[in-house]
């Protein structure tokens, strides 16, 4: 049955990646219909991430709801009142970090906020097969490699930190619903993700706000742990691919086919640097400080996309030099977004002491 995708519902979506979504799905004019944004708005919420959209769209085709995902009555109400036929489900706590200092705030948010939301669209949609519950994972439910390899769907879950085993579950949650109650329901499983709006406790981010203020570049232990990353705009893409086309019951690994090393990645960010501000790579790269590893730290994500390309016709776009170029440009331009970051929450924990997953 064709899926309806007229009233979709954005969880997280003032967040990083869901940000970034609402804004593919406007400014590239791919779809007609109506977005309702829900997200608590806990650090890593930020509505300036979408003034643009709420001054052009705001109250036609765009909708901001202040709401906990874990809260059953006002999720189902939102899902009423604007006739949500479609979910898209970001909302999540995802700084590895955090989930080893305070591991609770991410079983309640992951796992307790996806069956809140599975259980809203179970009563409200029914037997409906014209609806879809899109659950947004991350590659590290896969646990950890070594030099060789790929994840694959079939890979078995292998997490590693509060924050993969709580994503694990959510994930396991969303297949059991379409199992037993035949949701419709697709997941995706994403890489590292990078580009603008990101919050600044991430690796790239971090590194770039860190040079900006002649700050420490902190690495974990021997720099040498590898992550694939992905532009989010290409992730985006993905997503609505699947949105529309992708199988109910169905698993997508989005890759970025783009494997670094931290203290190679961070050595191009400094020359990236150098280049954006004229000044010798030298005053970047002698900030290059190697800290205590994290605990339980995985050593090597690599995706095998082969799946979407196959069965949906998705590509990456973005090389990695471009989209870096694009990521360095949107920090040094938007201070005052940066500014007011900075201002909040996040410095009374991050301390800029840690690197991203």
């Amino acid at each position: 049955m064709k899926r309806k995708l007229q009233n979709i519902l954005v969880t997280g979506g003032a967040g990083f990646i869901g940000s970034n979504y609402i804004h593919y799905m406007f400014e590239d004019k791919i779809f007609d219909g109506r977005i309702i944004n829900v997200d608590k708005l806990t650090y890593a919420g930020n509505l300036e991430n979408l003034v643009s959209i709420e001054k052009e769209y705001g109250g036609k085709r765009y909708f901001f709801e202040k709401t906990d995902v874990k809260d059953y009555e006002a999720v189902k109400a939102i899902l009423g009142k604007y006739n949500i036929d479609t979910v898209v489900h970001f909302a999540a706590e995802s700084h590895v970090d955090r989930s080893i200092f305070g591991p609770g705030e991410f079983i309640q948010t992951n796992i307790i906020g996806t069956f809140n939301l599975l259980e809203c669209v179970r009563e409200v949609w029914r037997d409906r097969q014209d609806v879809l519950f899109h659950h947004v994972s991350t590659d590290e439910v896969y646990g950890s490699l070594d030099d060789q390899g790929y994840f694959y769907e079939s890979t078995p879950y292998d997490p590693q930190s509060p924050y993969s085993a709580s994503k694990a579950s959510s994930d396991h949650l969303v297949k059991a619903y379409h199992h037993t109650y035949g949701l419709p329901v697709t997941i995706s499983n994403c890489s590292n993700n990078y580009g603008p709006y990101q919050f600044p406790e991430k690796l790239i981010p971090l590194m770039i706000l860190n040079m900006k203020n002649n700050k420490p570049l902190p690495i974990y232990g021997d720099g040498k742990n590898i992550r694939d990353w992905l532009y989010v705009s290409d992730h985006n893409r993905a997503l609505w691919k699947i949105v529309n086309d992708g199988k109910a019951g169905e698993t997508y690994n989005i890759g970025g086919e783009n494997e670094w090393e931290n203290i190679r990645l961070v050595h191009v960010l400094c020359e990236k640097m150098a280049e954006a501000t004229g000044e010798d790579v030298n005053k970047f790269s002698q900030l290059i400080t190697y800290v205590k590893d994290r605990a339980g730290h995985d050593r090597r994500y690599a995706i095998n996309c082969d799946k979407i390309k196959n069965e949906l016709g998705w590509r990456q776009t973005v090389n990695f030099d471009e989209g870096l170029t694009q990521t360095i440009q949107w920090y040094m331009g938007n201070d005052a977004w940066l500014n007011h970051i900075l201002d909040g929450t996040y410095q009374n924990w991050i301390h800029l002491n840690y690197t991203a997953r």
